[in-house]
């Protein structure tokens, strides 16, 4: 084992015995794009797994054509199911890429927060032995 990993260990446990080394993973950021395209894919598959259904089963269900009202171009068919895929990833992957910017963002300004009042904590009790 490393000297350097053995001494940050040793240090670690110091500073909070209690907490564990894992709980690091709870405030990691998460990646944007990444989180952005498993949230399209889902809709894409979603949204097309719904059109071939609905072409698979005799009594079609006639809301599902309401969908061309947000995606241009959709209808209840092969090539529709194609069409309402791409829009659907489309605007899952927008609103992952937003949802993982936005819990980021929060998450940052919560600890940079919580960072700052701790500092000012320490600094008004050494201004009170000044």
């Amino acid at each position: 084992m490393n000297p350097v990993d053995s001494l940050e260990k040793s240090i670690r446990a110091e500073v909070d015995p209690e907490i564990p080394s894992t709980t690091t993973y709870l405030f990691a950021p998460i990646d944007k794009r990444a989180f952005g395209v498993a949230l399209g894919v889902a809709g894409a598959m979603a949204v097309a797994g719904l059109t071939i259904l609905d072409l698979l089963v005799p009594e079609p269900w006639q809301g599902l054509a309401l969908l061309n009202q947000y995606f241009a171009g959709y209808t209840v068919s092969w090539l529709g199911a194609l069409i309402g895929g791409a829009g659907a990833f489309a605007v899952a992957f927008c609103a992952g890429w937003l949802l993982a910017f936005v819990r980021n963002l929060s998450l940052a300004l919560s600890l940079f927060m919580v960072r700052s009042r701790a500092d000012l904590d320490e600094a008004s009790d050494f201004l009170d032995h000044i």
